[in-house]
């Protein structure tokens, strides 16, 4: 009875079991050969990793096996990363695979390839998605180790060029299992922070299998949707990876990119100076091309002959009043000419002087008579001399 109560069920030891070995293997990596691979219909990949002594099933789901780099097939040699998982039902083991590359550099190139042709014809390496960058930042995110020479030697070209630059950086591991998924976060997690003028994902040289992180589909991804302008700097002048055609601007090493997206203070104070003389040049021009003109303008017969000009304008002012006064006093002569011979002949003209030298004026009936015909025998008549009037009556008419 004792036994019995001490016996466990398949379930508790199965769970003990799962304890253990997900706690003991919670991140690993395994190398061997695909076999009996299979995709679901519900994009979960099913396979099994081997070598010539034993094997291990193998399960990555949908959301990884989305962003894989390559078509997993059997027979292909390659290094799963993920972790120990028990499948209770069966009562079996299996890796859940976070990650899966292929292993040997025919493979490797092979899978890169694959994965630049198909990025390519999305469209994210077109050049015109690529952002320039700021001529003048003053805030950069990096994603690197934070224990590598790398990230001293990039701070040293920043603390030399470009002092008082502020550096947010996001330490990953970029190599290993898990390496891939940490730059993408941290890439998400700096283009959301969203205070940056760009950001650079760096690391060192390495061989193809070193670098293999920053070709992993889940990067270059995550570089095309960043809202900053990415740089690219891993590995060494000749080494290439996905991340480098994704990126705004690829740079040849570390060093390399700090010193592409600072200026370089010594040069940027040069340019002050240099720009400060040619100001101070032209300045001086300008004056002294006023302060000619001014002194020729004083020593002009205008400055220097004032009273001169005044007597000539005074001059010319007398002249035209005499000749003003002239014109009038002559205009007035003729007006008088004009009124006294009009004065004479009104004088001709009146009959009061014609009557003193002893001319009488007839009217008959008021009207004067102008001719001998116009007056008969027998009328009455008024004549009209210069002292005064008398009635006459026409006598005979000869």
């Amino acid at each position: 009875m004792q036994n019995v109560r001490q016996a466990l069920t398949v379930s508790e030891l199965t769970r003990k079991i799962k304890q253990i070995l997900e706690s003991g293997f919670p991140s690993i990596a395994v190398q061997g050969e695909i076999s009996n691979f299979k995709r679901h219909s519900s994009g979960h990949l099913y396979f099994t990793m081997k070598d010539e002594a034993a094997q291990l099933p193998c399960v990555m789901w949908r959301s990884r096996a989305a962003v894989l780099s390559f078509l997993p097939s059997d027979g292909l040699k390659a290094i799963a990363s993920g972790r120990i998982s028990v499948y209770e039902v069966r009562g079996s083991y299996q890796l859940d695979v976070q990650s899966l590359r292929p292993l040997g550099a025919g493979e490797l190139q092979a899978a890169f390839e694959e994965l630049k042709k198909r990025l390519g014809a999305e469209g994210l390496f077109d050049p015109s998605r690529k952002r320039p960058l700021p001529v003048y930042p003053t805030r950069i995110g990096l994603v690197t180790s934070p224990t590598g020479a790398v990230l001293q030697d990039m701070k040293n070209v920043f603390r030399r060029r470009f002092p008082g630059l502020q550096l947010v950086l996001v330490p990953v591991r970029v190599q290993g299992a898990g390496a891939a998924a940490e730059i993408a976060e941290a890439v998400d997690d700096l283009s959301r922070y969203g205070s940056l003028d760009l950001v650079i994902v760096a690391r060192g040289g390495g061989s193809l299998e070193d670098l293999w992180a920053f070709n992993e589909e889940i990067v270059a991804r995550a570089i095309a949707r960043s809202r900053v302008p990415v740089v690219s700097a891993v590995g060494h002048e000749t080494d290439f990876t996905i991340a480098d055609f994704v990126a705004d601007v690829r740079a040849p090493t570390p060093s390399a990119a700090a010193e592409l997206v600072v200026p370089d203070r010594r040069q940027i104070l040069e340019n002050v100076a240099d720009s400060w003389y040619r100001i101070q040049q032209s300045v001086l021009g300008i004056l002294g091309d006023k302060r000619e003109r001014i002194h020729n303008l004083l020593n002009s017969y205008a400055f220097n002959r004032p009273v001169d000009l005044l007597r000539q304008h005074s001059q010319h002012v007398d002249e035209t009043l005499r000749t003003l006064h002239r014109v009038a006093a002559h205009a007035f002569a003729l007006t008088e000419a004009r009124e006294g011979s009009l004065d004479q002949r009104l004088r001709a003209l009146d009959p009061r002087l014609a009557l003193r030298r002893g001319y009488a004026i007839v009217r008959k009936d008021g009207a004067i008579v102008s001719s001998v015909r116009k007056v008969h025998a027998g009328e009455t008549v008024d004549m009209e001399f210069q002292d005064g009037r008398v009635r006459s009556t026409i006598e005979q008419r000869k």
